[in-house]
């Protein structure tokens, strides 16, 4: 079986993009090998590019190319190669992309504005393509390949107005950032990017035919939000700045209806996109607000918080919330990318980082149980997380591995379930109770602490009907508590929170339904339990 997984980026676009340059620069900054295939082609050879042409013609030159090019994507170790221009045309090489692609690859599109591109590979004597016509040549070659590019990519840099300096440290942190592909049975794919400064990233996602921006965010995230519109508007994007209420206060259908009265003043159309910077309240009402506008409009989230990044702000699932309970209004739509930015977790309070941890250890209990294993590893770290020093610890690369992991359980299961018909339910180990805390405590409870105790409960509740042993529940209690995430509450009666469940979106009629574990790493479905085992389970998490 061939290995895969070598190189750090694999660069294609259009002669004139600047692959060469902007790849060497960037291979600098990183410190790793750059390799131009066209180089290596002509060493193999011993001749010019333009030479071996006019000697033995396109067919032979595509055949030694894809012979170099598949050994570089193979074997390259640890570098940065660049493709000359038709390379992802042939069929073996693009074969070979996707292979690559597979084992979590990175291959960028280089996307030039085709002017500035063509001008600048009309000036070069090193590109037999151009011969003729050199512009209506470039041009034609264009329209052939740039549907090709897009097709094969997994990822994007905007080169266009950018020096060779900009457009390589844009390329930098997207080579260094992890990224999650989300696909699957009624989604539109889309890429969760998790890295420094992906903020720089907003106009590769949104593309060239958006025009105006709706920035939706909330008042404490003012840094990230005035980066997020410094970036947009240096991308000639016209953007309009939509300030809400913070945490659930901001996911009403007053603040909705608010934003909707300010999108038609202003004439939002489909041609336009929503921005949503902030928690995962933030989020989750700019996803609500693009589904709603037209019928559905593009979106991007940009998630400040650790729980947003693992949790609301990838998935599809935008909500608000009603006086009945949270989420009840909402629709399936998703995102056209998300950016999580670590550096956004530079400004976050130790206990609102502590918070999204409930959601990772949840996401090992459902199914990475590696995720376990590195909390146990790093506890007293997580728990003693401090933002002044994440950029210089150790813990930091240990909080994007847990990121990226995190978010790659929620699209396993969004990807084949986005409805919540299914097995996307259960991303909701905990939540049941987790969900009626936050409503008895009027949403002073965060989101992140009501799961924890809610999986110890449904921990409880597999015991006493013997899914699983009292050692797992024991796990559930000493794993939590050691990351700083609570494991009991005391508030509420037993008939509130029983009434509660009756409305939880996972109950059938007058049936409660639960997501428990029968091992760890393995939740099930369990409908009407006896109501015994629920209240038995629901005493064990009453603190002092």
């Amino acid at each position: 079986m061939k290995k895969y997984n070598k190189p750090l980026a694999v660069l294609i676009g259009m002669p004139g993009a600047g692959k060469s340059r902007i790849g060497a620069e960037a291979a600098r900054e990183l410190n790793v090998p750059f390799v131009d295939t066209d180089e290596l082609i002509e060493q193999e050879v011993g001749m010019r590019i333009p030479e071996f042409f006019e000697r033995y013609g396109e067919a032979e030159f595509r055949r030694v190319e894809s012979d170099i090019v598949i050994q570089a994507i193979e074997h390259e170790d640890n570098a940065i190669i660049a493709l000359g221009g038709g390379a992802p045309m042939t069929p073996s090489v693009k074969r070979a992309l996707f292979g690559y692609i597979r084992h979590r690859g990175k291959v960028v599109y280089l996307k030039a504005d085709p002017q500035e591109a063509m001008e600048r590979a009309t000036r070069s004597s090193n590109r037999p393509m151009l011969h003729g016509d050199a512009q209506q040549r470039w041009m034609d070659l264009y329209e052939q390949r740039d549907p090709v590019y897009h097709y094969i990519a997994n990822t994007y840099v905007r080169t266009q107005g950018a020096s060779p300096a900009v457009a390589a440290a844009k390329l930098v942190d997207m080579v260094s950032s992890r990224i999650v592909h989300v696909n699957g049975v009624n989604i539109k794919p889309y890429d969760v990017v998790i890295g420094d400064n992906t903020l720089n990233m907003l106009p590769d996602v949104l593309g060239d035919k958006v025009l105006r921006v709706a920035l939706i965010h909330t008042n404490p995230v003012q840094r990230h939000s005035d980066k997020a519109r410094a970036v947009l508007r240096r991308a000639n994007y016209e953007v309009s700045d939509i300030v809400i209420p913070d945490a659930e206060a901001g996911k009403t259908i007053r603040v909705a209806e608010a934003v909707w009265q300010r999108l038609g003043e202003e004439g939002f159309t489909r041609s336009d996109a929503i921005v949503g910077v902030g928690g995962g309240a933030a989020t989750d009402v700019a996803g609500f607000i693009a589904a709603t506008w037209m019928r559905g409009i593009t979106y991007v989230n940009c998630p400040t918080s650790l729980l947003a990044m693992v949790d609301a702000s990838t998935g599809g699932k935008t909500g608000i919330n009603t006086d009945e309970g949270k989420n009840l209004v909402g629709s399936f739509y998703t995102p056209v990318g998300v950016l999580a930015d670590l550096q956004a977790l530079t400004t976050l309070p130790n206990d609102i980082f502590i918070e999204g941890l409930g959601e990772v250890v949840k996401s090992g209990f459902i199914r990475d149980t590696r995720i376990l294993d590195i909390l146990e590893k790093n506890a007293e770290e997580l728990r003693n997380f401090n933002n002044e020093t994440f950029n210089d610890s150790p813990i930091k690369s240990v909080i994007a591995e847990l990121i990226e992991r995190t978010v790659r359980v929620k699209a396993y299961h969004v990807s084949r379930d986005l409805r919540e018909s299914n097995i996307r339910e259960f991303l909701n180990y905990g939540h049941t109770l987790g969900h009626a805390i936050e409503k008895i405590e009027h949403f002073r409870w965060r989101h992140g602490n009501a799961v924890a105790v809610g999986s110890v409960f449904a921990a409880q509740l597999a015991y006493e009907l013997g899914y699983v042993d009292k050692e797992d529940v024991d796990y559930h209690r000493s794993l939590l508590r050691s990351v700083g995430l609570p494991t009991t509450w005391s508030n509420g009666s037993w008939q509130e929170v029983l009434d509660l469940m009756h409305r939880d979106k996972k109950a059938r009629g007058n049936s409660l339904r639960f997501v428990i574990l029968d091992r760890i790493g393995h939740p099930i479905h369990l409908d009407n339990p006896p109501i015994q085992a629920v209240q038995s389970a629901f005493e064990s998490i009453r603190g002092e």
